[in-house]
């Protein structure tokens, strides 16, 4: 199964404005998506740590 995270429009739209309403719900979903897990943890130790200080994301 291919993953579209590295892609996702709702991600793009954080990357751009964090404050948006938009941008909270994604950032609220990734805390329980299956799809952003196993995405997450198919990354490099280097790559997830880059990710977790980005989004301020302390799960898995």
């Amino acid at each position: 199964m291919e993953q579209k995270c590295s892609n996702c429009s709702l991600r793009a739209k954080y990357d751009k404005n964090p404050k948006s309403f938009m941008g909270k719900f994604w950032r609220w979903h990734i805390n329980f998506c299956p799809g952003w897990k196993a995405y997450f943890q198919s990354l490099a130790p280097e790559e997830q740590e880059i990710l977790r200080t980005k989004y301020h994301f302390k799960k898995y």
